[in-house]
């Protein structure tokens, strides 16, 4: 193993697919032999620690972070200190400051935020109509999401990162974009999650899927609690459509795999 594959290790938190698919994406167009985890591995918050750059990547929410991806940082904010961090935001529409959110927090537990890139990807909010594109656009997000990747890697690799999302303009953009209005949902978890006993048939599928373990299957119906980190896991991959959080009924259930071959990673 050489020294950069030893030196970097690539994290993400991901919903529906996007994140994943751009963190593993990033990383191979940087180096084929990094290594890519899900926060939720347990031994990533090693991995980190071993390493000296991460690739993080996450999905943006009404232009903040995910109460999961702050509380993950917060919970191991010992490993932060003196790593270099380039954070990849992933988006439905617009987040002015994605990557330079989540990088003033790196930065203070020690970080060093050396770029960010930002995604525009395809929406994953399967219970509301708007940003609901055609299948084509969608994958010609994806496409375009693909380029920028590689244009960024070859940034970085010559000495130049790119920066999107990170300074005082792009802060004002994400300020009035979004966070002003609509921040305060994700600064705790959620317990709107709304499940339609009619249609749920207790196959279980969103118990596994929820990276809170938020929902249970009690009496064959699956029950959701109050800490729903709004990742849209379930809500796009329930076979009945039964489960709803912030509109009433599932428009479109969205996943990256509908819009690109993801098995090209492999």
């Amino acid at each position: 193993m050489n020294k950069r594959n030893e030196a970097t290790v690539g994290i993400y938190f991901s919903g529906t697919g996007n994140s994943k698919y751009a963190a593993e994406l990033f990383c191979k167009e940087l180096d084929k032999e990094i290594k890519v985890y899900s926060i939720e591995d347990h031994i990533a918050s090693e991995e980190i620690r071993r390493a000296e750059m991460i690739i993080f990547t996450y999905p943006v929410q009404f232009s903040t972070v995910p109460k999961i991806v702050r509380d993950y940082v917060t919970d191991h904010k010992e490993i932060w200190k003196g790593k270099k961090v380039f954070v990849i935001a992933t988006m439905g529409l617009f987040s002015g400051d994605g990557s330079g959110n989540l990088g003033r927090l790196l930065h203070s537990f020690g970080a060093e935020v050396v770029g960010g890139l930002h995604l525009k990807m395809p929406d994953s909010i399967g219970d509301e109509k708007a940003l609901k594109r055609p299948i084509e656009k969608n994958r010609e997000l994806v496409k375009t999401a693909e380029q920028k990747i590689k244009e960024s890697v070859h940034l970085l690799k010559e000495g130049h990162p790119t920066k999107e999302g990170i300074g005082f303009l792009y802060r004002l953009a994400g300020i009035f974009g979004q966070r002003l209005y609509f921040g305060h949902k994700t600064k705790e978890y959620s317990s709107k999650l709304k499940i339609d006993e009619s249609k749920c048939i207790g196959c279980g599928k969103c118990e596994t899927l929820c990276p809170m373990h938020n929902i249970t299957v009690k009496d064959q119906k699956a029950v959701s609690g109050d800490r729903c980190t709004m990742c849209y896991r379930c809500i796009n991959k329930c076979p009945k459509q039964a489960i709803t959080l912030l509109g009433k009924k599932v428009h479109e259930q969205c996943g990256i795999e509908k819009y690109c071959d993801v098995n090209k990673l492999n």
